[in-house]
């Protein structure tokens, strides 16, 4: 079988990660990837091995414009949709770009997928546990109450029902997934691990929002593309229409990750500093993984500590990579007072 395969959003983090995956385990598989290369989308992330793999093709482009997504629908099988604006933080700033790409993007991409449906075998949404807020249970299946608590996560809870919509009105082959926490290689800085990691390694302190007690799931992205890769494969009968967290089932609270990752690095504990918290922050969120092992046949993953030390062994040795984003670690916000606060 060989497919061709439209990644959009496939120059930021998980999407690169994807990307590489792919080209790796299918070699004769055609990627197309679409990306608007903004502040979070980097072409730099492909190696001149990927660009110029004849099998490989980048397109630069909005997924907001719907003719230039639907030309690109027509040339694949499956459509593996990432692309989103995904920073909590910069959504309390300026929401209406989240609303825009995450919502009417989603919406071009999906109705693209329609118009093709006779010949798109697979539709990935990929989505966000922010959609469910702070656990009211644990583990949070995928059946647990949707109550976003941030402009970011509410986005995504739109674009969700709106490929949710598209799969009970017209039966399109869609699946939606919903990762929990990730990290690993070519993730922003805006985010808490590399955000935590790159202070490290410069010796700066670690900037803790609240008091470090809001717990995660965290999944290395490694895993996530391998459950992406067995959703992409899976019988039609298996997953059409169903949703899948993207998760480990191992939470821990921001403090434990600062402190592993000082750990790690022979560093003090007395590097963690502390701010105010974030709002909208979500207290809680630990994933059920009982459906992707059950439908999936998802096997144990990748233990924290083993995912966090390869996580930053590769930012040691690609500082250049990141060195470019320090200013994009804290980003303002408008509090709920109405002054600007950065996070």
């Amino acid at each position: 079988m060989k497919l061709r395969i439209l990644v959009t959003g496939g120059a930021g983090f998980i999407g690169t990660n994807f990307v590489y995956h792919l080209m790796k385990r299918y070699p004769r598989y055609q990627i197309l990837v679409l990306d608007a290369l903004t502040y979070a989308g980097n072409l730099e992330n492909f190696s001149s091995e990927i660009k110029e793999n004849p099998n490989f093709r980048f397109i630069r482009g909005d997924v907001c414009d719907a003719a230039l997504v639907l030309d690109l629908v027509r040339e694949v099988d499956c459509v593996v949709h990432f692309a989103a604006e995904t920073h909590v933080a910069r959504s309390i700033f300026d929401d209406r770009k989240f609303f825009k790409t995450d919502v009417l993007g989603t919406q071009s991409v999906a109705n693209a997928v329609l118009r093709n449906k006779d010949q798109i075998r697979r539709f990935i949404h990929v989505s966000t546990s922010e959609v469910y807020g702070t656990a009211l249970y644990q583990p949070m299946d995928e059946d647990h109450p949707l109550n976003p608590m941030t402009p970011y996560a509410a986005a995504k809870a739109g674009a969700d029902r709106l490929v949710y919509s598209y799969w009970r009105t017209y039966d399109l082959p869609t699946v939606i997934v919903r990762p929990f926490n990730q990290y690993g290689p070519y993730q922003h800085l805006e985010k808490v691990i590399p955000r935590f990691v790159s202070s490290a390694l410069l010796g700066e302190p670690l900037t803790i929002h609240g008091d470090g007690t809001a717990k995660r799931d965290w999944l290395f992205v490694e895993e996530t593309c391998k459950r992406l890769d067995l959703v992409l494969h899976a019988d039609d009968a298996d997953v059409r229409g169903q949703i899948f967290n993207l998760g480990s089932g191992f939470d821990l609270d921001i403090l434990g990750v600062a402190r592993t990752i000082l750990k790690i690095l022979g560093l003090s504990e007395n590097l963690i500093t502390f701010t105010p918290d974030r709002p909208g922050q979500v207290q809680h969120h630990i994933s059920s993984t009982a459906k992707a092992e059950a439908v999936l046949k998802v096997h144990p993953c990748t233990h924290f500590q083993e995912g966090l030390e390869k996580t930053i062994a590769w930012y040691a040795t690609h500082r250049t990579w990141w060195e470019r984003m320090l200013s994009m670690r804290r980003v303002e916000i408008v509090g709920k007072d109405g002054t600007f606060q950065y996070y």
